[in-house]
């Protein structure tokens, strides 16, 4: 079941917390064997938080939005008493003494928090595999990588492990595992969810978001994540009243929604199998009376921009960490390294480059409510494969370069969202990228919630 209708019977008395935990962790031992999704199972502290809700329950205590919902944490979100290794051989045995704040904040909401989901070291890289625990599995295809760095939850989610999962997002990390596992993951308008557990409080370029299999549980999520905190000095609070109640509402106008499909914003090239599938889900949403036009924009000059901003942020990121380069694994100390050769004169190119962009997307938004884009360019690739290393023939020079798509957002801070777009012919979910303007998540969400709806695409073979 969803997070709504396992919370509605929760409030009804019809199922309890405890049943609901047991069912979840038979649905774990029976699936996350073969595919690795979750990491640190924290059973014995779910089941005394299920029982802590069934009490509530009965004692007719007010209960949260998420009341009993079993939900998994992102192996690099701290979570206090549960083992978070950040997916790196130094910190194997690391156990937070506190939560980070959006984990207080879906604990508050009622969330039973599971266990650890499986990331590459310290995020770092769109398939999940570390020297901690090894490679997480797509639930499709067993051979093939469930993307990342939210890997583990999207794998966990769409195979019926759990309902939900929080995870982060620096360039592509709830998106790419939403499109490759055929489940909805959202990335925030910076600052929406605190990032209070970062080392950066005023970095608008990591943010924490929720996973689930739909758009309406996701919206569920992100009420109970979102708002301003002292611990955070980009934090605000929502300019609307609850995200899953104004989705309901943008749902129901969508016929005043005027949206535009662009088959490529990166200009790196796109499958012509994945491009046609989104492009058809697009076009699709004129059954609700959306006007959707079929246009071009050309963000390319965000890639090159990016990459340099990313290169900072890795060394400001891991800045306690620069003496221990040798220890951790090739990508990241690949992408600081990067980080340390760069000038202030890259830097600021790159920012100016990031205001060019933004204005761009500034203008699109001026004349259309939402973009629609294939989340990412190829279908899921072999889990041995560090990275996709050519598109349509054209060989790709850098490892972030083939998520392109995804991470020009993340540039300018925008919310967007993965929701499946249908199947390839090999039996593969197709993700395609709702983006909008700042603060736009309902409409986004409302969006998601049709083009689902009107692509299902079942559940798959690994599911528990």
């Amino acid at each position: 079941m969803n997070a709504i209708d396992l919370a509605r019977l929760v409030r009804t008395k019809a199922v309890s917390p405890v049943e609901i935990l047991k069912s979840h962790l038979d649905a774990i031992a029976r699936a996350n064997p073969a595919i690795n999704a979750i990491c640190t199972l924290a059973a014995e502290q779910a089941i005394e938080a299920a029982r802590a809700a069934e009490d509530a329950v009965m004692r007719g205590r007010a209960l949260g939005p998420l009341h009993g919902v079993p939900i998994g944490i992102k192996d690099v979100t701290p979570t206090a008493g549960i083992r978070t290794t950040y997916g790196s051989p130094l910190y194997t045995e690391h156990v937070p003494e506190a939560d980070a704040e959006v984990v207080m904040r879906l604990k508050t909401a009622g969330a039973i928090v599971v266990g650890k989901t499986n990331t590459p070291e310290f995020a770092t890289g769109a398939n999940t595999v570390n020297d901690v625990f090894g490679a997480t599995r797509n639930p499709w295809d067993l051979r093939l990588t469930a993307g990342g760095s939210t890997g583990g939850g999207a794998a966990a989610v769409a195979a019926r492990m759990l309902p939900l999962a929080e995870g982060t997002d620096v360039g592509c990390s709830l998106r790419v595992p939403a499109a490759y596992c055929g489940v909805v993951g959202l990335r925030p308008t910076a600052g929406l969810v605190p990032n209070s557990a970062e080392p950066l409080p005023w970095d608008p370029t990591c943010v924490h978001g929720p996973i689930a299999r739909t758009a309406s549980d996701v919206a569920l999520m992100l009420d109970a994540m979102a708002g301003a905190t002292a611990l955070s000095p980009i934090s605000f609070d929502p300019p609307w009243r609850g995200a899953l109640v104004q989705m309901i509402e943008e749902t129901r106008d969508l016929r005043d929604l005027s949206i535009g499909y662009v088959a490529d914003i990166a200009g790196l090239g796109v499958d012509p199998e994945v491009e046609r599938i989104c492009r058809l889900a697009a076009l699709g949403l004129s059954q609700a009376d959306a006007a959707v036009t079929v246009l071009t924009l050309d963000l390319a000059d965000g890639v090159a921009a990016y990459q340099v901003l990313r290169g900072e942020w890795m060394v400001a990121q891991h800045h306690d960490r620069l003496d221990r380069l040798h220890k951790l694994g090739p990508n990241l100390a690949g992408n600081i390294e990067s980080g340390l050769a760069l000038t202030s004169r890259d830097l600021a190119a790159a920012e100016h480059m990031r205001a060019e962009i933004w204005h761009r997307l500034r203008r699109f938004f001026s004349d259309y409510d939402l973009l629609l884009t294939p989340t990412v360019p190829v279908p899921p690739f072999p889990v041995e494969q560090n990275y996709p290393t050519e598109i349509g023939g054209r060989k790709l020079d850098n490892y972030t370069t083939w998520f392109a798509s995804a991470f020009i957002v993340s540039l300018v801070a925008l919310p967007a969202a993965s929701v499946p777009a249908g199947m390839t012919s090999s039996g593969l979910p197709v993700g395609i990228q709702i983006i909008g303007p700042r603060c736009s998540e309902p409409r986004i969400l409302a969006c998601a919630k049709l083009i689902s709806e009107l692509n299902p695409i079942g559940r798959p073979p690994q599911a528990a």
